[in-house]
């Protein structure tokens, strides 16, 4: 595919990225705005091969979509997958980076984790007959099926894993991919995200809300909500620990109603306040004073990152790459997942703590100095050093 093709001095690496469905909101797809972005289009000419794409043109991107039936997840992605296939083969390509399991491609981006570590922390929140069903589930055994022969496709070259615990995960389960796993992290915008947001942006936020400065606020940013720990939050919030504090959930989901519910259930829906997607959410972080992701599973999750950076420390679990980044006492706390008491207890000594302005100061400052080092020019630098490993001497980047 590409081991017999050389980009010319003058040209620049022609990347395809693959990605399913393109949301420029989305972890994946900020991802390579933020590639395209900092590597610069004369470096780098990306086509983008998806089914569905909302997004504005861009320099250096062309998009090359593919049609999948909608009649079930199963379809669509065993077409997507066919057809990707096809594309690569009849199209010269230096690079092909895939951010799906499609066996037959030079990178696997793997920003969505290991399928298989996925499914076995979700069987914790099912019951014997959920558990069942998700054993059986014919979509999740197709992508457990090409999980796994894309990790051992000999034309696989490089992993990208975007934290240490998914390096390590795939170094466990596919030992004799260990050479191949390259650890690069998210790039962070750190001009936009900076601690700087509290001093600009907590008094006018907090006045929109109706909420006193001396409120205490958790902030929880992201799709996904049964996934990333929303309902855990909630159950937490009940904790007499936290009877005093506010839950802001930025974020859509289809979930929204039904978890309404529940936290009126638990008596705390006047501490619970679903705000709805935003398109910035650099104001909010400013305004809260706790970050939270109790997520049950996350490879590396761009909100965190960005509510570090902001200088909020980080509640998030133990099944997260972004514990990695953790400094127990320093900049936030990790728990177990569907630890309430531990969660509700770790929740309250974050918010005291940020409460405390002999504390704030110091937290504020180890937060943003976890994530100094995760600029997208540093992303860039990084991606750009691995391509150059991959590609021929006389490819130009």
């Amino acid at each position: 595919m590409n081991e017999n093709t050389a980009a010319s001095h003058t040209q620049p690496l022609h990347l395809a990225i693959v990605r399913q469905a393109y949301n420029p909101y989305g972890g994946a797809e900020r991802f390579v705005e933020r590639a395209i972005r900092a590597l610069g289009g004369d470096k780098v000419q990306v086509t983008l091969i998806t089914r569905k794409w909302e997004g504005d043109p861009r320099p250096g991107l062309s998009v090359q979509l593919l049609a999948a039936p909608r009649l079930s997840r199963l379809l669509r992605d065993m077409s997507f997958s066919r057809s990707v296939r096809s594309l690569i083969k009849t199209h010269v390509f230096d690079l092909v980076q895939s951010h799906e399991r499609i066996p037959g491609c030079d990178i696997f981006r793997a920003g969505d984790g290991i399928h298989a570590s996925w499914l076995e922390q979700r069987a914790r929140t099912l019951g014997p007959i959920g558990r069942f069903l998700q054993r059986i589930s014919p979509w999740h055994r197709y992508i457990l099926r090409m999980e796994d022969r894309m990790f051992r496709d000999p034309k696989l070259r490089a992993v990208i894993c975007n934290s240490e615990m998914v390096r390590q995960d795939i170094a466990h389960r596919y030992p004799l991919l260990a050479s191949k796993l390259h650890v690069i992290h998210n790039g962070i915008d750190l001009e936009n995200f900076h601690p700087g947001l509290r001093a600009r942006h907590r008094e006018a936020i907090r006045e929109q809300l109706d909420v006193p400065d001396c409120t205490p606020v958790i902030v929880y940013v992201g799709s996904g909500f049964e996934r990333k720990g929303v309902p855990q939050l909630i159950e937490a919030l009940a904790q007499p620990a936290l009877q005093n504090a506010q839950l802001w959930v930025i974020g859509k989901d289809k979930l929204t109603r039904r978890l309404q519910r529940k936290a009126a259930a638990l008596g705390v829906a006047s501490q619970v306040r679903f705000l709805g997607p935003k398109k910035e959410v650099a104001p909010y972080l400013g305004a809260a004073d706790v970050f939270a992701l109790p997520t049950l599973y996350d490879p590396m999750p761009n909100a965190a990152l960005e509510a570090l950076a902001a200088g909020l420390p980080v509640l998030t679990s133990t099944s997260s790459g972004a514990a990695e980044l953790v400094r127990l006492g320093e900049n936030g706390e990790r728990v177990d997942a569907l630890d309430i008491p531990g969660m509700a207890t770790a929740l309250s000594r974050l918010l005291a703590a940020s409460h405390d302005p002999a504390q704030q100061a110091a937290i504020s400052a180890a937060a943003r100095a976890s994530v100094a080092h995760m600029s997208n020019e540093t992303m860039a630098a990084e991606l750009v050093a691995l391509y150059r490993q991959l590609l021929p001497v006389a490819t130009k980047l």
